[in-house]
């Protein structure tokens, strides 16, 4: 290999190792290697962000895949994305990164665009492998697009859970903007990224005293979409002397995300705290783009917008919008969803996120991805104060430590603050979210505070955020900071974190059965405790049939609770026989999810015969109510529900879950989050059929360190290429999973140089 010279070589699953002599090389290679797999995919997103899809796609259609930003219809997306991710924005998060970010930064522009010029050469030819190839939509793009990108996923914990309810925001408006999604506010408010239930993540990391040696070792899990333009792409990116980094990162992102380098590894579940708040104005009674703080009314700044939209016979209009912002933050109404939240002549509510300002979060994952040992790795993440909505969890090489962390922007709202802020409409807020803050706006003294050692005003200093460093395990599956480790909860920080002393989910408690059962187990090493770990991560149990199908059976099954048709009592042989997991070939799982399913409906205090207790916390909500004659009924509904479906009640797993890939039905194992399954696979609408629309597990990886270095067992659910599950090319990654095959990662360059499936691809800089 030249000086100058990038090479692009793919390993086993199509994996890119991509090795440059720059930065700007680099982000070649990079740019170039994502574009190959992901160009459809990539394009609309760049649209998206340019705010330029009802352009392209018209006003009213909707992305039709999922992502951080939720389902609104193109012409409020073009809107949103052109107030918060314009120019200005755009140069003030240039200013913020070190120049060798920025030189990888417009060499993956580059690199995609080869790929673009490249693709005209064969485009009409049998050549062509993207779908969108033809397509208007599909252009050259410039870094400024990536910073776009960059922009979008800081606010994915904030301001994207109510894109419509900030651009359609109207002075003392006749109507509200209508809401883009049937749920209530408090779901609405108690999803912490994106549109669904289930969007996050597992992690687990074992210090020396689990793995009986002077080592950690680390799972990664994430619960992510598996399309779209957040979807993960893995890769290997390798400066030598400067940077030799792999894992994945978000589809449009030059850095790595989650992975490891040579000496430190980490991972990422979606956090708990609340990254946003809102404030509650009193505007001039003269004047409803007016508000009064301290007594003096200030105006709202206006920001004029304009978006292109393409009319159905093919005409370009333009039109105009105005987006009220205040001190605070922008105008939201969401009047739609609670009546008191709306913008009325007299109250208004404006909403902030921290994130958007936070302009340090890719310079921290940048400058993680070249950090030598765990020390430094956690001194970065204390003086950047960064992380956007993520919890963190990292080991190092020959540490026998592991750390945890919700180290990150955080709006600087104490619970002092929250008490001596609140209204009366902030008391009847808190019944709806208590994790939301919502001040009072009227007075200068409730703008959120700076701390000492904060990243920006307006945040949280690392100090008061929480933390720990421990020799046995942390683990996180999505709930606070407050049970990172049972045996030594994490307490005294302020509400907007999360909470303390609240009952975890039922997957959160299956994740510390596995990490706690694991930890004791005396592994002997850290090979031997990873080779456990991958056995044990992937079993995709159900924690709630392990612990409540027997009573629920020994009750509802017995003579006299139920009418004993032969449905039922096939029903209960089928539960019986079950083995309380989602593996491909299992039947019960599919009668279990329906059955669960109609027993949520039931208040907890009245369907649980034990509540929760913060003594117990993993033991809690315990026993069910079994003779509860809804209980009969669910299972009844349960039955009724396959049947109309046409689903008999012992159809194994994968004859519905599964994911089409190159003409052929892979089978896949795995449950959705409600039901206790710490291995996720989750559809949409009651469908398992696993594609472009689904979440579930995508990247996994389990790392540790011996002698020679990093080794890392790794496996990517869905695929590199956007084809892989919706019938295209790419199938190999995606059989790897359904097989359990962890992929033995080629790191060192020898490890790469004998996979028997590589290819190499010389490009000049």
């Amino acid at each position: 290999m030249s000086t100058t010279s990038i090479e692009i070589r793919r390993t086993g699953d199509g994996i890119p190792h991509v090795r440059a002599n720059t930065w700007h090389g680099l982000g070649i290679g990079y740019g170039q290697a994502q574009a190959e797999d992901t160009l459809c995919t990539l394009a609309d997103a760049f649209v998206t962000y340019r705010g330029q899809r009802s352009l392209y796609f018209g006003a009213d259609g909707k992305p039709t895949t999922r992502s951080t930003f939720g389902n609104p219809p193109n012409l409020d997306l073009d809107l949103f994305f052109k107030a918060f991710a314009g120019p200005d924005a755009v140069e003030a998060l240039k200013r913020e990164q070190p120049a060798d970010l920025n030189e990888l930064i417009a060499g993956y522009a580059e690199g995609y665009n080869r790929h673009l010029r490249a693709l005209q050469q064969y485009r009409r030819g049998k050549g062509a492998r993207h779908a969108c190839a033809d397509a208007p939509w599909v252009q050259a793009i410039e870094p400024d697009d990536v910073y776009r990108r960059m922009i979008a996923a800081g606010l994915a914990g904030g301001y994207t859970h109510f894109v419509s309810e900030i651009v359609n925001a109207k002075p003392a408006a006749a109507a509200p903007p209508a809401a883009t999604d049937k749920i209530s506010l408090s779901s609405r408010l108690d999803i912490p990224v994106g549109d669904a239930r289930g969007i996050g993540s597992n992690v687990m990391a074992f210090g020396q005293s689990a793995t009986g040696e002077r080592g950690g070792v680390l799972f990664g899990n994430p619960h992510w979409y598996w399309g779209g333009p957040d979807r993960f792409y893995q890769a290997h990116l390798t400066l030598p002397g400067k940077m030799d980094v792999a894992g994945v990162s978000f589809l449009g992102i030059p850095v790595i995300m989650i992975g490891f380098n040579n000496d430190v590894a980490w991972s990422h579940t979606v956090s708990a705290a609340r990254r946003f708040g809102l404030f509650e104005l009193t505007l001039d009674p003269v004047d409803a783009t007016r508000y009064l703080v301290d007594g003096v009314s200030e105006p709202m700044r206006i920001q004029s917008l304009t978006v292109d939209v393409r009319r159905p016979n093919g005409s370009v209009e333009v039109v105009h919008r105005s987006l009220y912002r205040t001190r605070f933050g922008p105008m939201v109404d969401l009047g739609a969803r609670n009546g008191a939240l709306g913008w009325s002549t007299r109250k208004s509510i404006a909403i902030r996120d921290i994130n958007a300002d936070n302009l340090r979060i890719f310079r921290n994952f940048f400058r993680w991805n070249q950090a030598r040992s765990l020390d430094e790795f956690m001194e970065i993440q204390k003086q950047e104060v960064a992380m956007p909505w993520v919890n963190t969890a990292a080991i190092g090489r020959g540490d026998g430590r592991v750390w945890y962390a919700d180290i990150g922007a955080v709006p600087g709202v104490s619970d002092d603050l929250r008490a001596a802020c609140a209204t009366p409409l902030s008391k009847t807020f808190a019944a709806i979210d208590p994790a939301t803050p919502l001040l009072d706006g009227s007075r200068s003294a409730c703008e959120w505070q700076t701390g000492v050692a904060s990243g920006q005003p307006g945040s949280m200093s690392a100090d008061r955020l929480p933390s720990t460093l421990r020799e046995d395990y942390v683990a996180n599956m999505n709930d606070s900071y407050w049970l990172t480790n049972p045996v030594q909860p994490l307490t005294g920080f302020a509400s907007i974190l999360g909470g303390e002393g609240r009952s975890l989910s039922m997957r959160g408690r299956e994740g510390h059965r596995i990490a706690s059962e694991l930890a004791s187990e005396g592994a002997g090493s850290a090979k031997g405790l990873a080779d456990r770990l991958m056995q044990k991560t992937l079993e995709a149990r159900s924690y709630t049939a392990d612990k409540f199908k027997q009573p629920l059976l020994n009750r509802v099954c017995m003579s006299g609770q139920v009418a004993l048709t032969r449905d039922v009592q096939q029903a209960c042989q089928v539960l019986r026989s079950w083995s309380n997991r989602a593996g491909a070939q299992d039947r019960g799982a599919l009668l279990w999810d329906v059955f669960w399913a109609k027993l949520q409906q039931i208040p907890a205090a009245e369907f649980y015969t034990k509540a929760f207790s913060p003594e117990v916390p993993l033991q809690t909500p315990d026993g069910v109510n079994a003779a509860d004659p809804r209980v009969a009924r669910a299972l009844a509904g349960a039955i009724e529900d396959m049947r109309q479906k046409g689903v008999a009640l012992d159809t194994p797993l994968g004859a519905r879950r599964f994911a089409r890939s190159e003409g052929r039905k892979v089978q896949l194992f795995g449950g959705c989050d409600a039901e206790g399954y710490f291995t996720v696979a989750c559809a949409n609408g009651g469908d398992y059929t696993m594609g472009d629309r689904s979440h579930g597990n995508t990247y996994l990886q389990i790392v540790y360190f011996d002698k020679r270095g990093v080794e890392a067992r790794t496996l990517l659910a869905h695929g590199e290429r956007e084809t892989a599950v919706i019938n295209g090319g790419g199938s190999a990654p995606v059989a790897r999973y359904a097989k359990k095959d962890w992929l033995h990662f080629p790191f060192r360059e020898q490890d790469i140089a004998r996979d028997p499936l590589l290819r190499r691809e010389i490009l000049l800089p």
